[in-house]
């Protein structure tokens, strides 16, 4: 095994390697080959190589995604680094642990006109938990910063970033450590002590508790709480298709219920008591619900955070969810009400509404989404872009053990076929990703990856443009919006399926959809569904299952 010569790059790798970051997704450059020959030629190290820095930041998100440990990526300097933005702050909003290192040139040669001298300094200031600028020569404040910026980012699921000036030789190596980095404990974070008495006599007082859970990893809370909220007469759950919490009591399927409430039916529906937990939710139709409709008391489990998503934020309770309501429970009293009966009984009406329109509903992007949802396998891992085919499938029921994914932090279509894949690296499930044209072409280079499985999947929903801005208010039909905003094209994924070793299936009709859906899910290799929807049509559809309800 062969160590890089300068001393910098031995401390930062054998630190990493103490640490127990495994994970290195390294992008080609010449300023990182201290850091690149030092991880590659370590065994302790599992390395990827991804040319593209924007793919190789998902890349990396969607390992530590799966992992929920840290991951790093490593990149040269310039505007290799800048690139990795995106997936920095989608890992910030996601509370995603991803170790930003960037080889820079020493502090003397920037800003004289030379290659690649950026100012790389604190560059993520805004969308990271901490940036360490290390010195040139090997210390033990270098030392500091480094193990401390991997507990940052460990305990406070979050990007940091380390950026590392090298002068020039790069490549030289030598057969042993010259150096032996100082390494500091440091302190876990220590989640602050609270009483569940402090919360109880509200609880107990509210007839009409509201749960509403947003993104969320699967199997975070025990059966024995969920069937105890799920059996309150005073509480209702409603839970997103990334929210990975299931029970046939819970609402699953939040915008069939809602969409056709009355001002009625809303002041019934406003809680006494609403209680979030999990990452960012998608609907639109809830949040405006419960800003216009606030409850006395919102509370927020997270350990880390609180958003007040809906103005009313009242607590913000640090704590896990299933820690939170294992405590609450064992104190609280059943309450008369009759809040869970008004949605359950609401909801049985919805489902009954939308299955009546599913028999009839013509070929689109709706009619696209019910069957390739009643196609899932069992336990099948799920990534969704997002736009809307995120949006799409929250109108269905999907199937307890099939796992969801997506990036919601930012809700940006850039990066979900490459978090796709890198959470297929990691998962023992097949991995799926349902994605539109505009994401999936925007991410292209995502596929330009030596480490897909063959379980790895993609059902690309083509509608030929950005459908979702027909959906959104202020759309209108006239070349202006055809093209900035809708972006309009006639591309189709064959030939990049095939540049990419991908096989590839097609359809674009009901029957060729039902036949693909089976040729695609029986294929044993990594592959690509594309199936083509009426642009057209796929708005009006939508809007008159709305209506329908």
């Amino acid at each position: 095994m062969r160590y890089p010569k300068i001393p910098l790059a031995q401390s930062l790798i054998e630190i990493f390697r103490q640490k127990e970051i495994e994970h290195i997704v390294i992008s080609p450059g010449s300023r990182n080959a201290p850091l690149t020959i030092g991880f590659a030629s370590n065994p302790a190290f599992t390395c990827y190589s991804i040319a593209d820095e924007r793919a190789a930041g998902f890349f990396a998100l969607g390992i530590a995604q799966q992992l929920q440990k840290p991951v790093a990526v490593v990149c040269t300097s310039g505007s290799a680094l800048l690139n990795y933005y995106p997936a920095v702050a989608e890992a910030f909003y996601s509370q995603i642990p991803l170790i930003v290192v960037s080889a820079d040139r020493p502090l003397s040669k920037i800003d004289i006109g030379d290659g690649q001298t950026i100012r790389q300094q604190n560059v993520f200031e805004n969308h990271s938990l901490y940036n360490a600028n290390l010195l040139e020569e090997a210390s033990e404040e270098n030392d500091r910063k480094i193990v401390e910026a991997l507990a940052v980012s460990a305990q406070k699921k979050g990007p940091i970033h380390l950026n590392v000036p090298f002068e020039e030789p790069l490549y030289e190596t030598v057969p042993e450590l010259s150096v032996k980095p100082v390494i500091t404990a440091v302190q876990p974070t220590e989640i602050p002590n609270y009483s569940a008495s402090d919360y109880v006599n509200f609880w107990n007082s509210s007839k009409k508790k509201l749960i509403l859970v947003g993104t969320n990893y699967p199997d975070q809370i025990d059966l024995e709480s969920i069937q105890k909220l799920a059996h309150d007469p005073s509480v209702a759950v409603m839970t997103e298709t990334t929210s990975n919490l299931h029970h046939q009591k819970f609402i699953s399927k939040i915008d069939v219920l809602i969409t056709s409430f009355s001002e009625e039916d809303f002041k019934e529906l406003q809680p006494d008591l609403l209680i979030t937990f999990g990452g960012m939710v998608i609907s639109k139709r809830i949040k405006a619900f419960l800003r216009k409709y606030n409850p006395q008391q919102h509370w927020h489990i997270d350990t880390l955070r609180a958003y007040d998503t809906f103005g009313c934020l009242t607590h913000h309770i640090k704590d896990n969810p299933n820690d939170f309501f294992r405590k609450i429970l064992s104190e609280t009293k059943e309450v008369e009400s009759t809040y869970s009966l008004f949605v359950q009984q609401t909801k049985k009406e919805r489902t009954g509404k939308s299955l009546l329109f599913s028999k009839t509903a013509p070929y689109s992007d709706f009619l696209v989404f019910e069957k390739i949802v009643k196609s899932l396998p069992d336990n099948v891992h799920l990534q969704i872009s997002n736009s809307s085919a995120i949006r799409y499938l929250q109108l269905f029921d999907l199937k307890p053990s099939v796992e969801v994914f997506c990036n919601r932090g930012t809700s940006g279509i850039d990066g979900s076929t490459s978090t796709a894949i890198g959470a297929s690296v990691i998962s023992e499930k097949p991995v799926i990703l349902i994605t539109g044209d505009i994401g999936f072409l925007y991410d292209s280079n995502a596929l330009w990856n030596n480490y897909i499985p063959d379980n790895f999947k993609i059902i690309l929903i083509n509608n030929s443009g950005g459908g979702i801005f027909r959906i959104l208010p202020g759309h209108q039909k006239n070349e202006i919006f055809s093209t900035f905003f809708e972006t309009q094209h006639t591309l189709t994924a064959e030939h990049l399926a095939k540049m990419f070793g991908f096989n590839y299936f097609q359809a674009q009709n009901e029957l060729e959809t039902e036949i693909g859906l089976e040729r695609f899910l029986n294929c044993n290799s990594k592959c690509i569904l594309e199936v083509k929807t009426p642009t057209g049509l796929n708005d009006q559809v939508l809007k008159e299952f709305f209506k329908s309800l």
